[in-house]
């Protein structure tokens, strides 16, 4: 995933459903700004505290763990989410 150039749309939700800080990252260079991405060829949706707890701590296996229980949110392009989907299956199977 390295060679992948790609825009994120990251948004963090909170409780209250006031002000959500919507994010936006670029990879492989990671540049992170607050932007809103319109750009973006996925949208990411997750709640600010499990997002921190995932950023501080999170391997790829907690990463997926949490799509799977509906924690992370992945909308946008269906080509780009397949290619990852595929990409990260397989760096799971080899784990």
């Amino acid at each position: 995933m390295r060679k992948l150039q790609l825009v994120i749309r990251l948004e963090l939700l909170s409780r209250g459903g006031g002000d959500v800080p919507i994010w936006r990252v670029e990879l492989p260079d990671m540049k992170i700004d607050r932007d809103p991405a319109a750009d973006a060829r996925i949208d990411i949706s997750v709640a600010r505290p499990r997002f921190n707890e995932l950023a501080a701590e999170g391997q790829l296996e907690d990463w997926a763990r949490a799509y799977e229980r509906g924690d992370v949110k992945v909308t946008g392009d269906r080509a780009v989410i397949a290619l990852l989907g595929n990409v990260i299956q397989r760096k799971r199977a080899r784990v």
